[in-house]
């Protein structure tokens, strides 16, 4: 188990995202977090890593710059900017706890397998470290209103640490693309599903050589009411525990029984 419940007045907080170091949602939970703790510190990519998932850098040396008082930025992914946040630059007194977001777009059903928002909370859960990511729903992603997650960041937060969770499980949080005061409430829900990738639009660039983009056409039709994907296109917020261990258990003992 983490060491929950946690005194988040007392908590020294890592902030992290996958938008890179200058994108408004990371501003957001910089400013969620400090609302709750004055000891928050910022490792974040110097560039966009969206859909990065849990990749690490390996093929090449990391460069980390400090651009001010515990806030540094990595030119890698996530993935990396927790490792180095943990056991190089808070080694000496690591996080009690890892927020990554608040992520520019959700992160919902089977984008978790892709985001490196979630990315960045799982290294930090193999670390032992509890840790929470935050995604921002939106409909319009050149009018973005991020006022749900600045209204109920704080909240769902407090709530989440007041209990204990097992180790190997972080919680994935979505805010829902509408005014906070449109709000409907906090669920506690599993991941739907809904697939990317049915979009896929071939072209021809300037040289005359084919090309295919991955749009993001998705199916949010027929989705169960219990689901995070149901929720937050109703106007709920969803709370998703996400366990990492991927072993199927009911399977283990037909396939033992196979290879005997």
């Amino acid at each position: 188990m983490f060491d929950l419940p946690l005194d988040l007045s007392n908590a020294r907080i890592l902030v992290t995202n996958d938008d890179g170091i200058h994108a408004p949602g990371l501003k957001v939970l910089e400013a969620i977090a400090r609302s709750i703790s004055d000891d928050v510190w910022v490792v974040a990519p110097e560039m966009e890593q969206s859909a990065a998932s849990h990749s690490l850098t390996i093929n090449r040396p990391l460069r980390l710059r400090q651009l001010d008082e515990r806030r540094y930025t990595v030119d890698g992914t996530p993935t990396d900017c927790v490792l180095l946040a943990v056991n190089h630059i808070m080694k000496d007194a690591r996080p009690t706890l890892v927020l990554s977001g608040v992520n520019q777009g959700s992160n919902i059903g089977e984008d978790v397998t892709y985001s490196g928002t979630i990315a960045a909370a799982m290294e930090a859960t193999l670390l032992g470290v509890p840790a929470i990511a935050l995604s921002q729903h939106y409909e319009n992603r050149a009018q973005i209103d991020w006022s749900a997650a600045e209204r109920w960041g704080a909240e769902v937060i407090r709530k989440a640490v007041s209990t204990p969770w097992p180790k190997y499980v972080l919680l994935n949080v979505n805010f829902p693309a509408c005014p906070a005061d449109r709000v409907t409430g906090i669920q506690v829900v599993r991941h739907g599903k809904r697939k990317i990738g049915d979009e896929l639009v071939e072209r021809v660039d300037p040289r005359g050589k084919p090309y295919i983009w991955i749009g993001t056409l998705r199916g949010e039709a027929d989705v169960a009411s219990d689901t995070d994907i149901h929720v937050v296109f109703h106007g709920g917020i969803s709370v998703t525990p996400v366990y990492l261990d991927l072993t199927h258990t009911p399977t283990l003992q037909t396939l033992r029984h196979a290879f005997e």
